[in-house]
């Protein structure tokens, strides 16, 4: 990063269409912690070097053929879509700005192919980035491509975890997580346990060799993961972006922010 610059720069990853909700979300949340950041999309690539740290947007889903996993996704159930679309309903009335600001600056939904743009993208940046040891937060999509990147695998359906109690498709802070005590993403969120919001199908499988368990729900759904080794790379199921009023969840990115700050200096 060059001389005279006092704020981290932070690299932001996203499709070339759609998603500017979460950038200008994911903008805000960083400026407010101190760093200023860059968008990254396939169509505008941006190299690593001159970044001091990484946030792996959410999105489309992940290819499972980086995975292994080639096997057809089940459709879910009418039941299940009826629910979803209930808190679908309450989240609007809740929640209308932020839905609002989704809406408008959405030009397309999530292709069903994927992305496979954005997978090699965002593929070469997170492994450059833990090779080099750059603070590296992954949201939703980012947080499953963290586990698949390190080898881990993912699943495609959940709904056998959603017996008891329906699949949350919310931006409101609705689903309860609880936190691994000892973990990194403890401390930065100062709490055992919190309510996040959901808006994802897919969830961490096999677990990287070099990750571990950060948070789940209490059914089992794995909601956060971190890595053993490195200061500050940390996959989250849920959107903290849209939650700005939570001090909790912008806490992850002052905490990234005060990482990406060590390795400016350094």
């Amino acid at each position: 990063m060059a001389a005279g610059h006092h704020r981290p720069v932070i690299g932001v990853t996203g499709p070339d269409r759609g998603g500017l909700a979460a950038w200008w979300f994911t903008r805000l949340a960083l400026w407010r912690a101190g760093a200023t950041a860059v968008r990254i999309t396939p169509g505008r690539p941006q190299p690593l070097q001159g970044l001091d740290g990484l946030v792996i947007g959410g999105g489309a889903d992940i290819d499972p053929a980086l995975y292994g996993d080639a096997s057809s996704l089940p459709q879910s159930s009418l039941k299940q879509q009826e629910r979803n679309l209930a808190r679908w309903l309450l989240s609007l009335l809740l929640f209308p700005l932020i839905y609002l600001a989704r809406r408008i600056l959405s030009t397309m939904t999530h292709p069903p192919g994927g992305d496979p743009d954005r997978d090699r993208l965002e593929t070469a940046l997170l492994r450059e980035a833990l090779q080099h040891g750059l603070p590296v937060l992954g949201i939703c999509r980012g947080a499953q491509l963290l586990n698949v990147v390190c080898g881990g695998s993912l699943h495609r359906d959940l709904a056998d975890f959603y017996v008891e109690a329906p699949q949350l498709r919310t931006i409101w802070p609705e689903k309860l997580i609880c936190i691994e005590a000892g973990t990194r993403l403890a401390a930065i969120l100062d709490c055992s346990a919190c309510r996040v919001n959901s808006l994802h199908s897919h969830a961490v499988n096999a677990l990287a060799p070099e990750l571990r368990f950060a948070a789940r729900e209490p059914n089992g759904v794995v909601q956060a993961i971190e890595h053993r080794r490195l200061p500050f790379a940390i996959g989250v199921q849920w959107h903290p972006e849209y939650l700005p009023q939570r001090h909790e969840q912008q806490n992850l990115f002052r905490a990234l922010a005060k990482q990406a700050r060590v390795c400016m200096a350094s």
